[in-house]
C-alpha cells in the first residue's frame, strides 16, 4: 500500500463514519500569539475547544502538517540520529466537538487499524492514564473498560502524567489520552523481550502510532484544573509512522514518504545510502530529506528564511541540512533546492501549495544556499585564524567563546568548528562554549518572558468587533487579566464591543483611550462635548490583538471600577492614515500584476500609520521605468476616486467566483469578507478608506530585495506623502538659496566637476606626500630580535597609508610595520609583514591582538591587516604593546 493509498484511506473511513474532511491549516500561524507553528493536529481547532467559535461539524477529520523545532515540542536535535523523528511530519486526525467521546474513539481507532489496515492485534498495546493524586485525578477506569472490548487486558498499560496527560500549554484545554502502540520486530526477537516492557523507552521498532485525548479539563494560569462545560476527543496519529508499520519497514525513512527524495540525493551527492544508524553519511541524507520537507512547505505557506522570529527558525533548519551535506557528503554547491520537484510530485496532489509555489520555494532555498555556502567559506578563514593565534600562544584549547561567537554572529556550525580543531590536535574549551550559549538562551528568554494570570470574568458574553463601521463607541469591559514582562505590569481587557482593531493581516493594531462614565465632567450621552485631555481617569489604549477569537487591548492600569461604562475611542489620526495605506496595497497589487505580470503575488504586508511595506513574488530588480508605471497606475485610480464596496460574510465559493485574490498560507474560513476597489478584489479583514480619493497620493520610497524571488516596495501615503513632498519643496528652496541659483542641475554638475578636479589633485598631494615619508621612515627601523621593525603614530589617512606600508614591504626585507592613526578622529591600526618573514609572523593576529586596545576588529591576511576601532584613549596603549611584538 502507498503511503497516498494510506493517507486516503484514513479520510475515506472518517468521512463514512460522518467526519467533515477539512484541508491542513498551513504549517506556519500568523495570528496565534503562543505558537509559531501547527505542532500537532489540533492547532487550527484550538478555537473550538475553548468555545470561541462554533465548529464547521461536530465530527472533523484531516490530516495535518505539524512542525516541531521550537518551545515545549522540539524534535529537531533527534531528527536524522534515529528512524522515527522529524521536523516536518502528517498527523492523521480525527475531532469530535461535544459529540461522541471514549467508547466510540476507542472503537474507530480499534477498527481502522486491525480491520481495514489489518495491523495483527497481537502487535499492538495500548496505555491508559493511571491517574495522579497530587492533582486530585483518578484512573481512567472509563478507557479501560472500553479498550477491555477489543484487547486483552495483558496489552492495556497503566502510564503516569508525563505520557497520558496530554496538554496544550501551560494552560487551556487538557485531559488523559490513550496511546496506541505497535511492535513491529521479528517474531525471534519478540520472544527474547516481550514488547509490553519496550512501550516509551524510545525502542524504534516498538513505537507509538496513534493517541487519543480526551479533552474533558481546563488547566488555569494559576495550575488548577476545572471541568469543561463539554467533552471532546482529540486524536493524532503519526502518518510517517503508520506508513512504517503497514509497508514493514524499520524505519521511518525506509518507506516511500522517502525514498524518492533519497534516491535524488544518491543521485546528486553520488553517496549510497545503506540506513545505517550511526553512519554519518547516513545520518547526513535523513537529516537533508527530512529538513526539506520542513522548509519547503513553509516557504510555500508564506514563511521566508529570515534572521528573527518564525523566519529564522526556518533559516537554522535549512542552514542544518546543508552544513551535514557539506561536512558528511561533500556536496559544497548548492543542490538542496533540486529536491523541490520531488518534494512537488510526492505530495502535490495532496498539498497543492507545493504546486503553485514550486518556483518560488526552489529559488528561495537555491538563494539561502549560495549565501550559507559562502558564510562556511569565511567562517573556514575565520577558524583557521583562531587556530593560528592558539598554536601562537602555545595552546591546545580554541577559546569557547570565539567558537560561540562564530556559531551565533557569523552562523557557522559548531560541529564543523569541532572536526576542523580535531584534524589539527586541538579542541574546543566546551565549558566556555557552553557558558555563552546559556548566557545566549538567558537573554533571549529574559526578553520574551511573560506571565499571564487567569481572565477574570465580568460578564459572559459574546464579544463584538464594530471598528469597521465606528471608531468610537459606548461600551463596558467583559474580562480582563494582569501580566507581567520585563516592561512592566499590565492590564489586558476584552470589551463586549470593540472599536479597536485588532493586529492582523500585516496592519498594526489600534491604539486610542477609554473614558470611564464615571469621570467627573463627562457626559456619556454626549461625548463628543467632552475634551478627551480635560478627563480625570483618561484609560490609554496601548495596543490591540486577537487571540483566541478575542479582542484583547492592553492598558498599563486598571481602571477603578472595572465594572463600569465606558466611552471606547480609537486613535482617529492613526486610523485614517493606517486604513489609506491599507487601500493603497491592494491598489499596488493590483498595478504590480498589471506591470510585472500574473505571477506576482502578495508574500508579506506591514501596514501601520507611517508608512506601508509590501512583498511580492517576482525574480528580478524592478527597473526605474516599471516602478514610475506602477506608481502612476496606482495614483491614477486614487485620483478616479473609486468607492469601496465591501462584503461582509460571504461564503469563500462566492467570493472566489466573484474574482477574490486569496493569498496562500492565509487560513480563510467558510464565510469571508471581500474589499473590492473597481477591478481589485481581495479578502481582507483590515479597515479600509471609503474611497481612494481619501488616500490623496501615493509615493514609492524604496524598492529592494528580501529574499530570492521576493521584492519589497516600501511606500507612504495620505498624510505622509503630502509631508514628504513638503518636505523636498522646503529642501529645494533652502539649496536654491544656498548656491543663488534656480537652474539646480546646471549647477550642481558644475560643482560636481570642479569637487572631481580638486579630488584629483588631492590624491596627487597624497601620493607625493607618502614618497616623502616613505624615504623618511625607512630609516626609523630598529632590530627587533629576527626582523626590523617599525611603530608609527601619524594622522594619515587610510589610503595614504597603506601605499606607504606596501612600499615598505617592498623595499625593506625581513620587516613589521604597524602604524597607529588617528586620522579623521577614527582610530586605525595598520600592520604589514614583508613576503620573507610571513612565515613567521602574521599581519592578521598582530592587527587582532593590538586591537583589543581601541575596542576594535579587523582582519586582513598574513602580509597586511587592518583594523578599525571606537577607543580614541587605546591609541597610546596600542602603540606600547606594538613595540613588544
Amino acid at each position: 500500500m502507498t503511503s497516498q493509498q494510506i493517507r486516503q484511506q484514513f479520510l475515506d473511513y472518517f468521512k463514512e463514519k460522518g467526519h467533515l474532511i477539512v484541508p491542513s491549516a498551513p504549517i506556519v500561524l500568523k495570528d496565534d500569539p503562543t505558537l509559531m507553528f501547527s505542532n500537532s493536529g489540533m492547532t487550527q481547532f484550538k478555537d473550538y475547544f475553548l468555545g470561541y467559535k462554533e465548529p464547521k461539524a461536530p465530527r472533523i477529520a484531516d490530516t495535518q502538517k505539524c512542525l516541531r523545532v521550537s518551545g515545549k515540542h522540539n524534535d529537531l536535535d533527534d531528527v536524522g540520529r534515529d528512524t522515527y523523528h522529524h521536523t516536518m511530519f502528517e498527523m492523521l486526525g480525527n475531532w469530535s466537538f461535544g459529540d461522541y467521546f471514549k467508547k466510540e474513539a476507542i472503537g474507530f481507532a480499534w477498527e481502522l487499524l486491525t480491520e481495514v489496515y489489518k495491523i495483527p492485534k497481537e502487535n499492538l498495546y495500548v496505555t491508559i492514564f493511571e491517574g495522579d493524586a497530587s492533582e486530585n485525578l483518578g484512573r481512567d477506569q472509563d478507557a479501560y473498560d472500553f479498550w477491555k472490548m477489543h484487547i486483552d487486558e495483558s496489552r492495556i498499560i497503566n502510564g503516569n502524567k508525563k505520557d497520558n496527560f496530554w496538554e496544550m500549554g501551560e494552560s487551556g484545554p487538557c485531559g488523559p489520552c490513550s496511546e496506541i502502540h505497535v511492535d513491529l520486530r521479528t517474531e525471534e526477537e519478540k520472544a527474547l523481550v516481550p514488547g509490553i516492557q519496550l512501550i516509551n523507552n524510545d525502542h524504534p521498532q516498538v513505537v507509538e502510532i496513534w493517541n487519543n485525548v480526551f479533552m474533558e479539563f481546563n488547566r488555569k494560569a494559576d495550575g488548577s484544573l476545572e471541568k469543561l462545560p463539554a467533552q471532546h476527543v482529540d486524536t493524532g496519529m503519526g502518518f510517517e509512522r503508520l506508513c512504517m508499520a503497514l509497508q514493514g519497514k524499520k524505519s521511518n525513512y525506509d518507506t516511500d514518504v522517502f525514498t524518492p527524495l533519497i534516491a535524488k540525493v544518491e543521485e546528486l551527492s553520488d553517496k549510497k545510502y545503506t540506513g545505517i544508524l550511526e553512519d554519518e553519511k547516513d545520518i547526513a541524507i535523513r537529516v537533508v530529506v527530512d529538513h526539506i520537507r520542513a522548509v519547503a512547505f513553509a516557504i510555500a505557506d508564506g514563511q521566508l528564511p529570515a534572521n528573527g522570529g518564525a523566519g529564522y527558525v526556518i533559516r537554522r533548519i535549512l542552514r542544518r541540512a546543508i552544513s551535514y551535506s557539506y561536512r558528511f557528503l561533500g556536496m559544497k554547491e548548492p543542490f538542496l533546492f533540486e529536491l523541490v520537484a520531488v518534494l512537488r510530485k510526492e505530495m502535490g496532489e495532496f498539498f497543492p501549495e507545493l504546486k503553485k509555489q514550486e518556483k518560488l520555494v526552489t529559488e528561495v532555498i537555491r538563494e539561502e544556499e549560495n549565501s550559507f555556502l559562502k558564510t562556511i567559506e569565511h567562517g573556514l578563514k575565520r577558524i583557521d585564524l583562531i587556530i593560528s593565534e592558539t598554536i601562537s600562544r602555545n595552546e591546545k584549547t580554541l577559546p569557547g567563546a570565539e567558537v560561540f561567537e562564530l556559531y551565533d554572529t557569523y552562523g557557522f556550525p559548531a560541529d564543523l568548528s569541532r572536526i576542523i580543531a580535531e584534524e589539527k590536535g586541538l579542541t574546543v574549551d566546551e565549558k566556555g562554549f557552553d557558558e555563552e550559549m546559556k548566557k545566549q538562551k538567558q537573554r533571549s528568554k529574559k526578553s520574551s518572558a511573560q506571565k499571564v494570570y487567569d481572565w477574570v470574568v465580568l460578564e459572559e458574553k459574546q464579544e463584538s468587533f464594530v471598528g469597521y463601521d465606528q471608531t468610537e463607541t459606548e461600551t463596558y469591559i467583559t474580562r480582563y487579566r494582569k501580566i507581567e514582562n520585563k516592561d512592566g505590569e499590565f492590564y489586558q481587557i476584552v470589551l463586549a464591543k470593540s472599536p479597536f482593531y485588532p493586529e492582523g493581516g500585516g496592519q498594526v493594531g489600534d491604539k486610542g483611550t477609554l473614558i470611564p462614565s464615571y469621570t467627573e465632567g463627562f457626559d456619556i450621552s454626549n461625548p463628543s462635548l467632552t475634551d478627551v485631555k480635560d478627563c480625570g481617569e483618561l484609560i490609554e489604549v496601548l495596543e490591540t490583538k486577537k487571540e483566541n477569537n478575542l479582542i484583547v487591548s492592553l492598558i498599563k492600569d486598571l481602571p477603578k471600577d472595572a465594572g463600569a461604562v465606558f466611552y471606547a475611542k480609537v486613535n482617529a489620526s492613526d486610523r485614517k492614515n493606517t486604513q489609506a495605506n491599507h487601500s493603497v496595497t491592494h491598489l499596488l497589487h493590483e498595478a504590480l500584476r498589471e506591470v510585472l505580470g500574473t505571477h506576482v503575488e502578495q508574500k508579506g504586508s506591514f501596514v501601520g500609520p507611517d508608512y506601508l511595506r509590501f512583498d511580492f513574488s517576482h525574480f528580478a530588480k524592478m527597473s526605474e521605468e516599471e516602478v514610475q508605471f506602477v506608481e502612476a497606475r496606482v495614483n491614477a485610480k486614487i485620483k478616479e476616486n473609486i468607492a469601496l464596496n465591501e462584503f461582509r460574510e460571504i461564503p469563500i465559493a462566492e467570493a472566489m467566483e466573484k474574482g477574490a485574490m486569496a493569498l496562500f498560507g492565509e487560513k480563510y474560513g467558510d464565510k469571508v469578507r471581500m474589499i473590492q476597489f473597481g477591478t481589485s478584489r481581495e479578502l481582507c479583514g483590515g479597515t479600509h478608506v471609503k474611497n481612494t480619493g481619501e488616500i490623496g497620493h501615493f509615493k514609492i520610497q524604496n524598492e529592494s530585495s528580501t529574499a530570492a524571488g521576493i521584492r519589497r516596495i516600501e511606500a507612504i501615503s495620505g498624510d505622509k506623502s503630502a509631508e514628504y513632498f513638503q518636505n523636498l519643496e522646503k529642501q529645494i528652496r533652502e539649496i536654491t538659496a544656498m548656491l543663488k541659483s534656480k537652474d539646480l542641475a546646471k549647477t550642481v554638475e558644475k560643482l560636481l566637476a570642479e569637487n572631481s578636479e580638486l579630488k584629483s589633485e588631492i590624491e596627487s598631494f597624497k601620493k607625493e606626500k607618502a614618497k616623502g615619508e616613505t624615504a623618511n621612515w625607512k630609516n626609523d627601523f630598529v632590530e627587533a630580535g629576527d626582523k626590523k621593525l617599525l611603530v608609527k603614530k601619524v594622522s594619515l589617512d587610510t589610503g595614504s597609508v597603506k601605499d606607504i606600508v606596501f612600499q615598505l614591504k617592498k623595499e625593506v626585507e625581513n620587516s613589521v610595520i604597524i602604524i597607529i592613526s588617528d586620522a579623521d578622529g577614527k582610530p586605525m591600526i595598520t600592520v604589514g609583514v614583508s613576503q620573507d618573514l610571513e612565515g613567521k609572523y602574521n599581519a592578521g593576529t598582530i592587527v587582532k591582538y593590538l586591537a583589543k586596545e581601541i575596542q576594535g576588529g579587523g582582519g586582513g591576511n598574513p602580509g597586511f591587516a587592518t583594523a578599525g576601532g571606537k577607543n580614541m584613549d587605546g591609541l597610546e596603549h596600542a602603540y606600547l604593546k606594538a613595540l613588544e611584538v
